[in-house]
């Protein structure tokens, strides 16, 4: 999907190169360089949970208890933005309110049926990855929703959940995305079989329970299934 706007200018390339060089020296260390981890999963609507979307996170461990993600609509320099995810561990999100904790989702199945996968490193390391973020909760906000087709970031930002059991995301999206990176599923889901799930918190996934945290739209953006998939070598979404 194009973005409407003028090609860049020499001008613009060359302050893009100028800052590039001056602002990555000391004391300037910028927080992008801290990004260290690649996580490709799937997300929802929360409220919609027939509207998916895959979504490649790229995130910096802050410390051994929390991470933080930016998510693009893809891998490639030429990818938007569609927001943000914070993930900590199990015994900080213990202490957090009622409230609060339902908008949060679990990731032990992403990690159990291989969802959750960490392109490009070594199984051993990906392995310890997931071991990890298998005893975690995300939070997670879209604000520019390209997998609904829109050119620009327009609308309200939106509470995203993940999957929590099998038959809930559209398999042909996630064959898409198994296809396009490269994953046996089923090698996947035998490699982390030895990985401990733990049970839920029962405040997470609120939506389980009824309890859904949405924003409306002022707008009158009816979130939807697009009437068709994406091509195949771009990310993948559920489709009518």
């Amino acid at each position: 999907m194009e973005t409407p706007g003028r090609p860049e200018s020499a001008k613009t390339q060359m302050l893009e190169a100028g800052a590039a060089a001056l602002q990555s020296k000391p004391p300037i260390e910028p927080p992008i360089d801290a990004i260290n981890a690649y996580l490709d999963g799937f997300h929802f609507y929360n409220g919609h949970p027939g509207v998916q979307m895959e979504a490649h996170h790229y995130c910096s461990i802050l410390n051994e208890d929390v991470i933080q993600c930016v998510i693009f609509d893809g891998n490639t320099k030429d990818a938007k933005i569609m927001g943000v995810e914070y993930i900590i561990d199990e015994k900080l999100f213990a202490g957090l309110p009622a409230n609060e904790k339902a908008m949060w989702h679990s990731h032990g199945y992403e990690v159990s049926s291989g969802q959750l996968i960490a392109p490009g490193i070594p199984a051993v390391a990906e392995h310890a990855l997931m071991e990890r973020l298998a005893h975690t909760y995300g939070k997670t906000w879209h604000t520019w929703h390209t997998d609904q087709d829109k050119a620009l970031p327009v609308g309200v930002p939106q509470l995203m959940m993940g999957f929590t059991a099998d038959g809930q995301a559209d398999p042909k999206m996630v064959e898409q995305r198994n296809r396009r990176l490269g994953v046996d599923p089923a090698k996947t889901r035998a490699q982390r079989a030895d990985i401990p799930i733990p049970p839920a918190d029962a405040g997470a996934d609120g939506w389980r329970h009824g309890k859904v945290i949405q924003i409306t739209d002022p707008t009158g953006t009816h979130l939807h299934r697009p009437s068709t998939s994406t091509p195949a070598n771009t990310n993948s979404r559920s489709s009518q």
